[in-house]
């Protein structure tokens, strides 16, 4: 983490003060369409045994910009996957989060963070900052490419302008999250995921931004995935240095454990990760992900249950990772440098570095996705480059003959398998995590 003598938002600044004192901050993702039932979901996330933050997600509606089907779904009562921020509007916002924002039970500072998934957020980040909120996430690439058809330079353009709104209006204080190191969530080599994040941040400040956060996604090897937050951090050390920034590592987002064991037992390995690489923020998911939509009992179990195993692993620190096993680094660096040597401007480029196959994000079928990359597992169990197409980095697989159908559906299970067979079978003694993570 740096912390340069800038003014922070309530949100980086709870992250921050949890930093100083050696205590992980957990975070879910949450997001009901009622305000009573937003408030009601904040309040026992504030009231968790755990360092917490609050999140309010936002429905599908919100995210694409039709705020007159989310208010005609909260005049008719229809179901919404999200909280409909700018239908419900800032007033009613402040409202609900007036017994919420400050001192949680426990005494430590409370904070809640906008999550959408639009690739055009002007007006959420206008509603949100009318509201008296100031910490939001996503970005130009990864709230583009994965999630919608719009394309890679107007996301680019309404990120710019978006940013510039939020730096403006907060006099500096917000807090921006990159999603970056996220991107679809499984079968990205972490090379590419770290270069994205950092990409990301480099944006966010070229456009005013001093408090960020650079996210990764749990992926299939934990030697690995130590590797990629470590050099994640050295990037963001040399790339970053006059922000504020943290790091947050995602619980895996892929097809989660079937049983309640063994999706406990990814959980809890995400929770070590996250203390043995000095990471400041987890986002959980719960044992509830396979089955249903996880209610806020469910959150909150899974919050005290991430914040315990955290505290169990403190002060576990992972080996540098300059000549690390996976190469990771070197990778990140070489994505990073083949982009910003396009010059003209971070948004600019990343649009001709995508165009030019520079970056290519593996399995994304967005139009303006060169879509020549492809990842794969190898039998160490790590991601890997089957093929990079224009990408400045080594492909380990082409030798490996033609993807099938069924070697996409059984890398896609892979994490899920190991950890519900580590779950039922017998093990000869404790590990940290199963022989496939």
């Amino acid at each position: 983490m740096n912390a340069p003598a800038v003014r922070l938002s309530a949100f980086a600044s709870a992250v921050n003060t949890a930093a100083h004192e050696g205590e992980l901050v957990v975070q879910p993702r949450m997001g009901f369409p009622t305000v009573p039932g937003m408030r009601g979901g904040l309040l026992a996330v504030r009231g968790a045994r755990a360092r917490s933050v609050g999140t309010v997600t936002l429905d599908s509606y919100t995210r694409v910009g039709d705020h007159a089907s989310a208010r005609k779904a909260l005049d008719t009562g229809a179901d919404l996957n999200g909280f409909p921020l700018v239908a419900h509007g800032a007033a009613a916002t402040r409202d609900m989060l007036a017994p919420v924002l400050g001192g949680a039970p426990a005494g430590h500072p409370f904070a809640v963070q906008v999550r959408h998934g639009s690739a055009n957020p002007f007006g959420i980040v206008e509603t949100l900052l009318d509201a008296g909120l100031d910490a939001t996430e996503g970005g130009p690439v990864s709230y583009c490419l994965p999630y919608s058809r719009t394309p890679l330079a107007e996301a680019v353009d309404a990120w710019a302008r978006s940013c510039e709104l939020l730096a403006e209006r907060s006099g500096g204080a917000a807090h921006m999250e990159s999603f970056g190191g996220c991107l679809l969530g499984q079968l990205c080599p972490p090379g590419l995921l770290v270069a994205m994040a950092v990409l990301e941040g480099i944006f966010f400040r070229g456009h005013g931004l001093r408090s960020i956060s650079l996210s990764y996604a749990q992926q299939t090897h934990p030697d690995q995935d130590a590797e990629a937050l470590a050099a994640l951090r050295l990037l963001a050390g040399e790339y970053l240095a006059d922000t504020d920034w943290h790091v947050v590592l995602y619980t895996y987002m892929g097809v989660f454990p079937r049983t309640t064991a063994g999706a406990l037992a990814l959980l809890r390995s995400s929770a070590v990760l996250a203390a043995r690489t000095g990471t400041e923020r987890l986002i959980v998911k719960t044992p509830a992900e396979a089955h249903r939509i996880p209610t806020v009992e469910d959150n909150v179990r899974a919050l005290e249950e991430a914040a315990a195993q955290a505290a169990r692993a403190r002060g576990a620190v992972h080996r540098p990772v300059e000549h690390g096993e996976f190469g990771v680094l070197a990778e990140a660096r070489a994505l990073v440098e083949s982009v910003l040597e396009l010059g003209s401007g971070t948004g600019p480029a990343l649009v001709e570095a995508f165009r030019r196959g520079y970056l290519d994000v593996p399995y994304c079928l967005h139009a303006d996705n060169a879509g020549r990359s492809r990842g794969f597992i190898d039998a160490r169990g790590s991601l890997q480059w089957r093929s990079a197409g224009a990408m400045p980095v080594r492909a380990a697989g082409r030798a490996a003959g033609p993807l099938r159908a069924e070697d996409l559906i059984g890398m896609l299970s892979h994490v899920q398998q190991g950890f519900d067979r580590a779950a039922v079978e017998p093990a000869p003694g404790p590990r940290a995590v199963p022989p496939a993570a």
